[in-house]
């Protein structure tokens, strides 16, 4: 647990990929969209990444990519990002972690 929370205290958005998910790349999408700018720790490029992963599937989230950090708190993987944006709950987050300072819904 402590090399996620390590990693995760470094930005405001974080988001643990792998460059085979087509998912996450959608996530990585999405909140760049936004204007944050996350930092994004690819686990097939990482010597620890099989360590990492197995202490995301601990945290719960399955499967264990895409997931997403904001403000240093798991959100959880697409669905749950996916979710939040549908009830525009994503955008508060993200300025709630200053991932973003303003947002122009037009």
């Amino acid at each position: 647990m402590d090399v996620v929370r390590e990693l995760v205290h470094e930005k405001a958005v974080v988001i643990f990929s792998k460059n085979s998910c087509c998912i996450s790349h959608s996530m990585k999408q999405l909140i760049s969209g936004y204007g944050a700018n996350p930092i994004v720790y690819e686990l097939d490029e990482m010597p620890n990444g099989q360590e990492i992963e197995k202490v995301l599937k601990k945290m719960g989230c399955k499967p264990s990519v895409p997931a997403v950090f904001i403000g240093e708190r798991f959100v959880g993987g697409a669905n749950e990002v996916i979710s939040l944006q549908v009830q525009g709950n994503l955008v508060p987050m993200l300025m709630e972690a200053r991932a973003i300072w303003i947002w122009n819904r037009t």
